[in-house]
């Protein structure tokens, strides 16, 4: 059986890659099954259709496979089309939050034959034993599909017990690529001299224990599930010995969710004798000044900052976003975090019903104070959340097929769900920007106020 799986480039625009990883963990469990397959790396390479139509033309694939996010929607779109022109016989095969948050209207309207919804290793290795053994499909848990013109949901696969994931295989791929572009998401000033830095992502859990309204990703059926320190610094020690990495991202909806959690780590980081830089993503609630012992000790252990969101200042919009947590919480947590030298990474969620003036104002007075230059986005209403049934109640999403080719990066307003004009609210956002940014000395005019792409602490960045 010859299977393509291909990574899609969602910012063919920005000179940077994001290592795969999701793909990299399907791709492992796949190989540990025995399965020969082709890796088509259109994130690395950036293939051009034409490009890419070449390289899928010299084979005769009977699988092709690969996954996005939903606000990927056109490129996936595009590259089912690609697929089937060169492989007419071929079962193409779609994962990632563009197939599990609108299944039915991705078999509908593309050229996907089968969707995977949430974890997708031992899916994917049961679909492809199923298409080799000719068995039914419908046997397979975590897919849906189309038979006889009806819509077949399996319902989803049982979660797999992270701590028996083990490693991506990194050697699949392009490591030297992916590990020059990861500097670009290494915060300045730099730790060390930026052509000693060696940065990577590890991946350390699944899902997130909150619901947001505006948010979505593949997990939310399941439980919030998280390696032990063990299974995190084995592969750190790994990445370390094979390609001599001294700066982990760790890369999750959410690295550390309590002071016990935190406090295991870094007991076990010490421990292990490892040095590294890292950075990772908290609870905007999880220190405050009674935590200063703690937060030295995480400093010692490498640590260069935290992301953690206000996403508004306004509590009532926090509220509605399902935040469940307070303005105070997170003020008390980034002087905490300034007292013990350790880096603040925040974004910002604006365009809310209930956003005015006003409120945008009270958001930015409160970065403006705690000297932050936020990450900006406005409200992305994604399928299969709750901020989606507004748009569909302001009439946003009666074209759906146009709705989802809008779909993009959060930094441009694409659907506006307040009451203020849609250039009098871009250009507030970028008025109160500017004003961080003169304070700050940051130097960003114009667009590049809110397309950072990626997160600033100081000028240098």
């Amino acid at each position: 059986m010859n299977i393509a799986l291909l990574t899609i480039c969602i910012r063919p625009y920005l000179d940077k890659a994001y290592f795969p990883i999701g793909l990299a963990y399907v791709a492992t469990a796949m190989e540990r099954e025995g399965y020969v397959f082709d890796i088509i790396d259109i994130e690395a390479n950036r293939y051009s259709d034409k490009e890419l139509q070449d390289i899928l033309s010299r084979k005769a694939y009977d699988v092709i496979a690969f996954g996005t996010l939903v606000s990927g929607y056109k490129y996936a779109k595009n590259v089912a089309s690609i697929a089937r022109r060169t492989n007419p016989k071929a079962c193409i095969i779609a994962g990632n939050s563009v197939a599990s948050s609108i299944p039915e209207y991705l078999l509908q309207n593309t050229e996907v034959d089968i969707a995977v919804k949430g974890e997708g290793e031992i899916t994917m290795c049961n679909i492809l034993r199923a298409l080799k053994e000719k068995t039914a499909l419908e046997n397979v848990k975590g897919i849906v599909f189309m038979k006889d013109g009806q819509i077949v949901d399996t319902g989803h696969e049982t979660t797999i017990n992270i701590e028996d994931v083990g490693h991506p295989n990194w050697e699949l791929f392009d490591m030297e690529h992916y590990i020059k572009k990861s500097i670009q998401d290494v915060p300045t000033p730099y730790p060390i001299p930026l052509e000693q830095i060696r940065a990577f992502v590890v991946n350390t859990a699944r899902g997130c224990p909150f619901h947001c309204t505006f948010c979505y990703h593949v997990f939310q059926y399941a439980k919030y599930r998280y390696r032990s320190p063990k299974s995190i610094l084995s592969e750190v020690e790994t990445l370390q010995k094979r390609y001599n990495i001294n700066y982990i991202n760790f890369f999750d909806e959410l690295t550390f969710f309590s002071i016990k959690q935190i406090g295991e780590f870094i007991d076990e980081l010490f421990k292990s004798g490892l040095k590294f830089f890292w950075n990772a993503d908290i609870r905007s609630d999880l220190f405050n000044e009674n935590d200063l012992e703690l937060l030295h000790k995480i400093k010692q252990s490498g640590c260069i900052g935290f992301g953690y969101s206000l996403e508004s200042g306004n509590p009532e919009i926090l509220k509605s976003m399902g935040k469940k947590l307070t303005v105070e919480n997170f003020v008390a947590q980034k002087k905490a975090l300034d007292k013990a030298g350790i880096k603040t990474f925040t974004s910002l969620v604006i365009g809310y019903p209930q956003e005015t003036l006003e409120t945008i104002k009270q958001t930015f007075d409160i970065c403006y104070d705690l000297n932050m230059y936020p990450s900006v986005g406005y409200l992305l209403p994604q399928p299969a959340t709750p901020m989606f049934e507004v748009a569909k109640k302001k009439g946003y999403a009666d074209d759906m097929e146009s709705y989802l080719m809008q779909l993009g990066d959060r930094q441009d307003l694409r659907f506006n769900l307040t009451n203020i004009h849609s250039d009098l609210l871009i250009n507030e956002v970028l008025s109160h920007l500017q004003r961080i940014s003169d304070k700050l000395d940051i130097g960003f005019k114009g667009n590049n106020l809110i397309k950072t792409y990626t997160f600033l602490t100081s000028k240098e960045s």
